[in-house]
């Protein structure tokens, strides 16, 4: 089998060359390179030493992995004829995703791989940033990282910026972490005669300096906890100081038990923003839920008990194992099949539990979610009617037997029996599909809305509401309701 060789031509100029690397390339017979932009190649080939470039590969594909595809590809196939060499820019093993393809390859048994040395662009970087690698730092692929690839906390340098539109989505990515205005720091061509650093506000990265493929940008840690505002961590830190020694009274002194009644209400506040279509006022709504969230993970930290990443492994795990259509091999066709696999998944895990079926289904902060939940599960498992009609004729016989108790019964059967209303009511919204809990919401808000329109009114007139009688209040409540309608 013949052997392909890989080699890196190094982080800078012709002078940087390592002796043993420029030797190995003056005897190579076939000598590919992935491109020609690279100070090295016009040095070589002045001293006569042939080779072909992959640039017009660029030209073919919009994005970058179908290049790296085509150009391992077109090794492979060269290397099956003759020995082959392949020139990268800097280190064979630091950035270089064609060459991870082709140790891919070589697992495979396709090919035979010689990765030779050459010196990467990290050292000359590290030097003309003067930063020390051991205070952390990450290497990140500008063709292809993401915000939530970030650690604003450590150094960063993005490799792979070629050119302004790969500078520009390097730009947008970092956008979403770090404020426009933020410095960041282009290096071009690290430790040889053409070095360049030049430091701009993240807005301008794309705009006012020149990149090519020896261009690594440079991301220096935040310094302030206001300039870290959008890291998780920073939430976490902030979270852990309030409960921590110095932190506030009010937050330390809280338990799970008290939290319990801001978390409904914070979750009901985000429903109304969603209902109101107000992004904003979403953002701020789900920061308070997020809030309750992270209070009651750093209580169970705090306690011993648990932590948050205790509570990310479950849900993460939870989330993979009931959606095997994405995470394995399951097939699906539509939504109804996802919703079908998730409770035939949801009831295997409940199998493997002793606990009377309805335990976990009572909810101490809404009796009507607990109605919900408790005729939910029994339906699961057979006691359900075949149709909604069953669910309207149980509703008619306990309205009826709550109207008989109204004028004879006693006060306790009064009580019963409108709960039994209460609770067919609750099996109608089930059986539509609807949230007893949502509607209730609803009716409430709807009630203080239009309630607060007639008090209004009220107050303008400059009269007590005992001046009022109860047909002009309507008149005022139906004026509430036709501006609703406008």
């Amino acid at each position: 089998m013949n052997t392909l060789t890989i080699i890196g031509l190094g982080a800078g100029d012709f002078n940087q060359l390592q002796m043993g690397v420029y030797k190995k390339l003056k005897a190579a017979k076939k000598l590919y390179v992935r491109t020609v932009d690279h100070p090295v190649l016009e040095e070589l080939a002045a001293e006569g030493v042939g080779f072909e470039s992959f640039d017009d590969v660029y030209e073919k594909h919009d994005t970058f992995q179908p290049v790296y595809a085509e150009i391992a590809d077109s090794l492979i196939e060269a290397t099956a004829v003759e020995d082959v060499m392949y020139a990268v820019p800097g280190h064979p093993l630091v950035a270089e995703q064609t060459v991870q393809l082709l140790i891919a390859a070589a697992n495979e048994g396709k090919i035979e791989l010689v990765i030779e040395g050459g010196q990467s662009f990290l050292d000359p970087i590290f030097g003309a940033l003067k930063i020390d690698p051991i205070e952390g730092f990450q290497l990140l692929d500008g063709t292809s990282f993401s915000m939530h690839d970030i650690n604003m906390r450590q150094h960063i340098l993005i490799a792979q910026v070629y050119d302004t539109f790969s500078a520009s989505e390097v730009k947008l990515t970092l956008m979403e972490k770090y404020d426009d205005e933020y410095p960041v720091t282009v290096v071009t061509a690290a430790g040889s005669s053409q070095e360049q650093i030049v430091t701009v506000p993240l807005y301008e990265l794309d705009q006012s300096v020149e990149v090519n493929n020896l261009t690594t940008v440079y991301v220096p840690p935040v310094k302030s906890q206001e300039e870290s505002l959008r890291d998780w961590t920073t939430f976490r830190q902030i979270i852990a100081t309030l409960r921590g020694p110095n932190g506030c009274p009010w937050d330390q002194k809280q338990t799970h038990e008290s939290l319990k009644k801001y978390l409904l209400e914070e979750a009901h506040e985000y429903l109304a923003a969603v209902d109101a279509e107000d992004d904003f006022a979403m953002i701020e709504e789900l920061g308070d839920v997020l809030l309750q969230v992270f209070l009651h993970a750093q209580i169970g930290e705090d306690q011993g008990y648990f932590t948050l990443e205790d509570v990310l492994a479950s849900i993460s795990k939870k989330m993979i194992r009931r959606h095997p259509h994405v995470f394995g091999d399951v097939a699906v066709e539509d939504a109804d099949d996802v919703v079908a696999n998730w409770e035939a998944i949801k009831a295997e895990e409940k199998e493997t539990s002793d606990k009377p079926l309805l335990d976990e289904e009572y909810r101490a902060s809404s009796a009507l979610q607990t109605a919900y939940n408790y005729q939910k599960r029994a339906a699961k498992v057979g006691f359900d009617w075949p149709d909604v009609e069953g669910a309207w004729d149980k509703f008619t016989e306990e309205w009826q037997e709550f109207r008989h108790e109204v004028t004879k019964g006693s006060n306790a059967s009064r009580l019963d029996e409108f709960g039994d209303v209460l609770f067919t009511l609750v099996n109608l919204a089930r059986f539509y599909k609807l949230s007893p809990e949502e509607a209730m919401l609803h009716a409430n808000e709807k009630f203080a809305r239009r309630f607060g329109y007639v008090e209004q009114q009220v107050k303008a007139s400059g009269k007590p509401f005992s001046d009022f009688t109860l047909e002009q209040l309507d008149a005022f409540w139906n004026e509430a309701k036709q501006l609703e309608k406008e």
